[in-house]
Formats: structure tokens, C-alpha cells, sequence
């Protein structure tokens, strides 16, 4: 047997394989070819999809509950039900979230913070209110701590440009593990070679999870900040913050969370974890596209200056300088994305009307089981590690089929079988 799909050149880095729309972490590097898929890739590549579509189907109650509020997966694609897997590059929205979006520039679409009419009013009130919203989500101790961004990438990027710039100085060192989000790495890198600051990378264990006793290793009063995800995004791991952030703190270290991966699947709670920062981004969480939020201590945000300049940013302009608002204004220079962020706000009610630890314990079966299903079938290289009563295994699965490029298997699951494919597989409520 064999099926003509389409082959890509290897990426510059190796990927692992998973289920969901076809992208990969750095697409620039592909480049479009043919070649025959073998009868013995075909039998992988079928396994596969049966242990993802048996996880759906023996799914409980909560996602087939929630499956009519998306109206994205009423469709069929190829003949069959949409299945939608790629959660872990950004999540589908339930018409709550594209209700709020539509009664915002239909009812009362102005801008905020520059209005006394009843339309800039109403649009100032629920812009603000989603940002209450972000901060009773998180636990965030006062909701001027919350600063609006594009995603998290600008929020990590405002962190480093506005702390990392003002607080850091040749020789000293920031702390990164190697199963960082480049978004996580590329900001600190650049600030490093402004200023002479050191990078150290903390490796992974036998389990392919960043190495804590090599963290503690390299953790020195040389260290001004650590850089770390709650959850990873390939490898599935999920990491003690709270110790963490004892262990940066009793040697006077900051920490940036990336939570990403966190925020819409678990109970988040920045006073409890202790950080000193936090970035996510709305899209993850079944929000709108173009808003993230950082969360900071207000004591570091009011002594950390503006990141961009313009209007709202602004106490006083004069001809010769300026002064500058209190957080979160000082943060959030222009128009901001009113109609994102009251959709974040949107998503935020609907992800608590569920429940975070009714979806977090859900979540964790799914993955459970397909991490099993996938392990049963012969040739299958999952990453990150194996679920026990003593590791925590987030719900998504990165994985290899022997002999097998990514990028076939992904195509073939998704033209062949009418599932999403992608190079991460996150399995979310709405599946």
C-alpha cells in the first residue's frame, strides 16, 4: 500500500510529532517536496490516529457538554466531525467570548480612559472590568498589577526592556532552562548583550524535565533573575513554582513565570506562588488573538519606568520632559485592544463558570489515558515524563513514530483522517 504525501526538508532542530493543524516550530525551514509514504508508515500513522480519536471518544461528560458553545467545531472537514487538537498553539472560542466581541462595536464601541460620553463610559467600565477579571483569576493582590500586552511575548519583552535594562549590569546572571519558549530566551538574550549580563541554562533530568538540583546548582548572589515556565508546551512538565521562587528569592533573585500553558488548565494564584512576575496570553484561554497580560508586584512595576511612550502612558508633557502615570497606565502606551480585552474578559467568566480544578481534573485523565493509548503502540517516542502519583504530567503529548518525519504523519492524519495535526498535541475542554 502507498499514499503519495507531500514531504518537507528536516527542520534546522529536531521536533517531535504530535496531532493538530499542520505548524512546527520553525517553519521558515521548510521547503515542499514528494515522496511515497510507506504501507508500514500508513499502520503508524492509522494507530496514532485511533489512540487520539479513542481519547475523544472515551471522553467524559464535561467535553461533549462543552463542545456546542464552540461554534468553530460544528462544521465537518473531509467528510467527518471536526476534531480540533491544536490547543497548545491557541485555543477556539465559545460564543460567549464572540458574543462579548460583537456587543462591544456594536453597542458601544469608543475608546477608553479619554471620554466623559456614555459610549467612552461604558467601553472605559468594561475594560476595566476585564482587568479585575485577569486579577481575581490569578489572585492577583490589586488589579493595577495587571498590564495589558499584544500576547505574552510583549509582555516578557516589556519585563526585560523596562526591569532588565534598568536593574541589570555586566556579570550578572539570569537563569533560563533549556525547555524555554524562544519568546522566553530571545528577549533575555538581547538584554544580556546590551548590558554584559550572563545567561545560564539549567538542562533537563533522565526524565526530560528541566533539572531542579542543576537550577539550585547554578542559583548564586550572582543571579538577578530566573526565567521559567509553569507548564511546558512540548515536554508536558510542570514545575514547582513556589519552591522555585524561594530558592531565586533567598539569594535576592526575581522570577518571571511563563504561563502560559497554566493559566487556562489549572488554578493559578501568584500571591500563593510568590512571583514577581507572570506573562499569558488571551488566545490560549479561549480569548480573542491580540492581548496577553503581565502580572507584576506593584513595588517593582512603580519603580520600573514607561516601556513605550505616547498617550495614556503620560502624567504631564512638556516641552522638555515628561512625567509619567502610575501602573498599569504607565504600561500601556495608545489605544489599547478594548474589544480583546473585554473578550479576555468574556473567556475568564466562561473558563470559571466551569470551574479551573473541575477542568484541571478532567484534563488530567485525558492526558493520562492518551498518554497510555500511545504508549501501547509499537514505534512511538513520547517526550517529557511518564505520569505517576509523584510527577505531574500536563494534558498534551509530544511524540515521535519511528521512521516517520513529523510532517508526513501530520499531513497524512490531517488530509487522510480529517484530524488537526500540529507538532504539539494539547488536549483541551472543547475537544
Amino acid at each position: 500500500m502507498e499514499v503519495l504525501v507531500p514531504k518537507f526538508q528536516s527542520l534546522k532542530f529536531p521536533s517531535p510529532i504530535c496531532c493538530c493543524s499542520i505548524t512546527t516550530w520553525n517553519s521558515s525551514y521548510l521547503n515542499f517536496g514528494f515522496r511515497r509514504l510507506s504501507s508500514l508508515s500508513v499502520s503508524a500513522a492509522s494507530k496514532v490516529n485511533e489512540a487520539v480519536v479513542e481519547s475523544v471518544i472515551a471522553s467524559p461528560s464535561l467535553g461533549h457538554s462543552t463542545r456546542p458553545h464552540f461554534p468553530i467545531l460544528h462544521q465537518e472537514v473531509n467528510g467527518s466531525k471536526l476534531v480540533y487538537l491544536d490547543n497548545a498553539a491557541t485555543s477556539q472560542k465559545p460564543t460567549a467570548v464572540l458574543k462579548a466581541l460583537q456587543n462591544y462595536y456594536e453597542a458601544y464601541n469608543s475608546n477608553v480612559h479619554r471620554g466623559i460620553h456614555f459610549l467612552s463610559a461604558k467601553a472605559t467600565d468594561e475594560y476595566e472590568s476585564a482587568r479585575r477579571k485577569v486579577a481575581t483569576f490569578i489572585n492577583a493582590s490589586d488589579s493595577r498589577e495587571i498590564i495589558f500586552t499584544r500576547n505574552a511575548t510583549e509582555a516578557i519583552n516589556l519585563v526585560a526592556y523596562s526591569w532588565g535594562l534598568s536593574n541589570l549590569k555586566s556579570g550578572d546572571e539570569i537563569i533560563v532552562t533549556v525547555a524555554e519558549h524562544h519568546s522566553a530566551i530571545v528577549p533575555w538574550q538581547l538584554v544580556a548583550q546590551k548590558v554584559g549580563a550572563v545567561l545560564k541554562f539549567v538542562t533537563l533530568n533522565q526524565d526530560e524535565v528541566p533539572d531542579l538540583d542543576n537550577l539550585k546548582e547554578v542559583l548564586s548572589r550572582k543571579t538577578k533573575l530566573v526565567v521559567v515556565h509553569h507548564v511546558s508546551n512540548v515536554l508536558a512538565s510542570v514545575l514547582p513554582i513556589r519552591e522555585i521562587t524561594q530558592w531565586a528569592h533567598d539569594v535576592g533573585a526575581k522570577v518571571l513565570v511563563d504561563a502560559c500553558q497554566s493559566v487556562p488548565h489549572m488554578i493559578v494564584d501568584v500571591q500563593n506562588l510568590n512571583v514577581d512576575f507572570l506573562v499569558a496570553s488571551s488566545h490560549k484561554m479561549c480569548g480573542p488573538t491580540g492581548i496577553g497580560f503581565l502580572y507584576g508586584k506593584i513595588d517593582i512595576l512603580s519603580s520600573m519606568p514607561p516601556f513605550l511612550g505616547g498617550g495614556e502612558m503620560i502624567s504631564d508633557v512638556y516641552l522638555d520632559h515628561s512625567t509619567y502615570a502610575e501602573p498599569p497606565s504607565r504600561f500601556e502606551a495608545g489605544t489599547p485592544a478594548i474589544g480583546e480585552a473585554i473578550g479576555l474578559g468574556a473567556a475568564i467568566d466562561y473558563l470559571s463558570g466551569i470551574g479551573m480544578q473541575t477542568i484541571h481534573d478532567y484534563e488530567v485523565e485525558l492526558g493520562r489515558y492518551l498518554y497510555e493509548r500511545l504508549l501501547s503502540i509499537p514505534n512511538i517516542r513520547i517526550y517529557g515524563p511518564a505520569p505517576s502519583e509523584e510527577v505531574q504530567r500536563a494534558a498534551l503529548c509530544s511524540f515521535n513514530v519511528e521512521n516517520v518525519h513529523p510532517t508526513d504523519l501530520a499531513t497524512f492524519l490531517d488530509q487522510q483522517l480529517s484530524d488537526q495535526v500540529t507538532i504539539v498535541l494539547n488536549r483541551s475542554i472543547a475537544t
